[in-house]
């Protein structure tokens, strides 16, 4: 049964308007918090927002993805010492969390109950979206969201009824993911081979065509996820980490 969930995920982006039982959503964060943890020490918070009013300021921060404002239920997912902080303090431990690491540490955490709630809430039928752009824009989700010094965001998650069932997004092969004892390196037509099917899907060749490009990977360097948005977007999160005491 797990192994259909995880086969059968698609990104859902439209959502019907109809809530989600409060029960249901409880239990889904209880079985997102059932995932593996540093120490045992839970060093991550969730932020359920379903009121329109503050949806409507995230959503700026999110590009104005329309799933973003529409969705039922809008989930960040935080890297949190900021509680873990507290408690050592009140308890006569002073604690070292303040470095680059400790983020790393709380960022797995927070990925690991993140997609420990996607597959419980795809298990009851519902859909869900990851949100790419949450540490693009973590500064003004922080503001929005009111989170303090020891939290930053990590992803932001979509859950809602699904309104639409589209195709599933193609893989590459598990040949060019899977290595067996260590790294094998690829050559460049293991490489040719590898991408071949992606790069030959319709739907990839109207992507390339619609954006006036040779080839699919133009299309992510030069387009999608370019080298000068990267290093802005690289810019801020370091200073957000540093202003959240990270560095």
């Amino acid at each position: 049964m797990a192994l259909d969930i995880l086969l059968n995920h698609r990104s859902i982006r439209k959502y019907k308007d109809k809530k989600i039982d409060g029960d249901l959503l409880q239990r889904i964060f209880d079985a997102g918090c059932r995932a593996s943890t540093t120490g045992n020490m839970q060093v991550y918070s969730i932020i359920n927002t379903s009121d329109i009013k503050i949806k409507q300021k995230l959503a700026p921060a999110h590009f104005n993805q329309p799933m973003a404002l529409h969705a039922p239920n809008v989930v960040t997912f935080c890297a949190d010492f900021n509680r873990f902080n507290k408690w050592c303090r009140l308890n006569n431990a002073e604690p070292g969390y303040d470095n680059f690491l400790s983020f790393i540490t709380a960022a797995i955490d927070a990925l690991l109950v993140a997609q420990n709630v996607c597959v419980a809430a795809e298990a009851e039928g519902l859909g869900i979206c990851y949100i790419g752009t949450t540490t693009y824009n973590a500064d003004k989700i922080i503001e929005v969201l009111n989170l303090p010094k020891g939290v930053v965001p990590i992803t932001t998650v979509t859950i809602g009824w699904p309104d639409e069932m589209p195709k599933q997004t193609e893989r590459l092969p598990l040949e060019a993911i899977v290595h067996e004892d260590i790294y094998s390196d690829y050559s460049e037509a293991d490489i040719k081979r590898l991408y071949k099917e992606k790069e030959t899907l319709e739907v990839n060749t109207q992507f390339v065509k619609e954006n006036a490009k040779e080839t699919l990977a133009q299309v992510f360097t030069d387009v999608r996820y370019k080298k000068a948005d990267n290093e802005h977007f690289s810019e801020g999160l370091l200073k957000v980490l540093k202003d959240q005491g990270f560095m």
